[in-house]
């Protein structure tokens, strides 16, 4: 189908995006919301308003599956959309994986697209208006990078940039790998490019995005670039720059440095430790040891002082014992995490460790979870109590969702902090831009102080 067919068929209909998962997918539905746009599209707040219904999806998480059949089939149930006709398209993950299998569990899909086939959304959902078949496209190879396409920015302050796709660790939990396909990196002039004209555009923040940026570089150099990379981006006038995800084995002392040395980098670092014990992190073939972690939090910590460190932790892996769970639970009190993504472990067919048999009853590993989450809320709040009393650059992200008349932003190590908006302001006067909070409450999840000074 032409592009001009595609348009005709497209232009003035409605459409509605919900995502699941990382900030990959985030992107991604940035990108889709984009060429839609393109094509003639409007964002609808509301699936019941939308004659396209598209679920960016996520796979790393079990109950992700669920999820998407409970909101496909919820569908049905919604009146008839502006146009007469509503069609329902799933992409992302869950797409790669299963493809034409989705069908099975999903009976009003109409539209499958994988990873790789975002550029070919708008002729795929043309064809279903046109001619009620499904349409599916999980094609892998050389197809057009979701970089590539318009974009349809969520926050006009802030832009997530894919520095890389895929993943070559194969962490035997993990599969990622297996529906984003081997790394591969953009090149690095085009993603120094993409940020200044960010900037231009009056981007204050960008998170540099990779299922693990630490190796960025590497597929076409022989050796990863990602330290002479945040110091190329750190030199286009962006004012803050964040990154995810960082695999401890790829951190090198260049990058800690460049992250000491770029003012624009924040003092924030997500380093996912999975497991504080050596034998478990084996078994998931993280390839580091509880010893290689604390080595690197210690030279992290050692250049860049009062540093906020947050991580991911999967409690109940196979085979997991109380004196492996323990261990995990002393790494985090010795590193006192700001924050912490914890999971219960989620089986997924295809991994290796699907294969591996574990006796450990449920209500064990919920135990353990729990005892888990109580610490972390103890490493927050102790970590929060650092600002009490400072003043705080803050990026406005808009009101706090209980209080309409309280700013909600991000200090740069990346905790929430809430401020009244001053009397005889208004908030637009400060959303996408930074200003500064005198701190006088420190809490676990959030700090709240006053607003000094004006923004800027």
């Amino acid at each position: 189908m032409s592009h001009q067919d595609t348009q005709s068929i497209l232009a003035g209909k409605t459409y509605f995006i919900r995502t699941f998962g990382c900030q990959m997918n985030l992107h991604d539905s940035e990108r889709v919301s984009g060429l839609l746009d393109s094509l003639g599209c409007f964002l609808a707040a509301d699936p019941a308003d939308a004659d396209i219904v598209i679920f960016m999806t996520c796979c790393v998480r079990e109950a992700a599956d669920q999820r998407l059949y409970g909101q496909c089939s919820s569908c049905k149930s919604l009146p008839v959309p502006p146009s007469g006709k509503r069609v329902i398209a799933v992409g992302g993950c869950i797409a790669q994986r299963d493809g034409e299998r989705l069908l099975s569990h999903i009976d009003n899909v109409d539209v499958i697209f994988g990873t790789q086939a975002i550029a070919h959304v708008g002729e795929l959902l043309a064809q279903a208006f046109e001619d009620d078949e499904r349409h599916i496209d999980t094609a892998e190879g050389d197809l057009p990078a979701a970089t590539t396409l318009p974009w349809h920015r969520e926050q006009p302050f802030h832009a997530w940039v894919p520095i890389m796709t895929g993943c070559n660790n194969f962490c035997t939990y993990c599969i990622v790998p297996y529906v984003r396909g081997r790394e591969k990196s953009r090149p690095f002039d085009a993603i120094v490019d993409e940020v200044a004209g960010l900037v231009r555009c009056g981007v204050r923040e960008v998170t540099l995005l990779g299922q693990n940026v630490n190796s960025y570089g590497r597929d076409v150099h022989g050796e990863p670039r990602f330290a002479e990379l945040l110091r190329a981006v750190g030199e286009t006038g962006i004012e803050r720059i964040r990154f995810t995800s960082s695999h401890p084995k790829d951190l090198s002392l260049q990058t800690i440095e460049a992250m000491a040395e770029v003012p624009a980098v924040m003092p924030h670092l997500q380093l996912a430790v999975q497991s504080g014990s050596s034998r478990i992190l084996k078994l998931m073939n993280r390839r580091y040891s509880r010893e290689d972690y604390l080595r690197l939090v210690d030279a992290v910590r050692e250049r860049i002082p009062g540093i906020a460190l947050t991580t991911d932790i999967i409690v109940g892996f196979p085979g997991e014992t109380e004196e492996d769970f323990e261990q995990t639970l002393s790494l985090a009190e010795e590193v006192g995490y700001a924050q912490a993504f914890t999971f219960i472990y989620s089986r997924r067919e295809g991994t290796p460790a699907a294969k591996i048999e574990d006796s450990t009853p449920r209500e064990v590993i919920q135990e353990r979870f729990d005892r888990l989450v109580k610490a972390i809320e103890g490493t927050a709040y102790a970590f929060n109590q650092h600002e009490l009393g400072q003043r705080v650059p803050v990026l406005v992200e808009g009101a706090s969702k209980k209080d309409a008349r309280i700013l909600q932003g991000k200090s740069p190590k990346n905790q929430t902090v809430h401020a009244p908006i001053p009397e005889g302001a208004s908030l637009d006067m400060y959303v996408g831009h930074i200003v500064d909070v005198d701190v006088d409450v420190a809490r676990t999840w959030y700090l709240s102080g006053t607003v000094a000074g004006d923004p800027r």
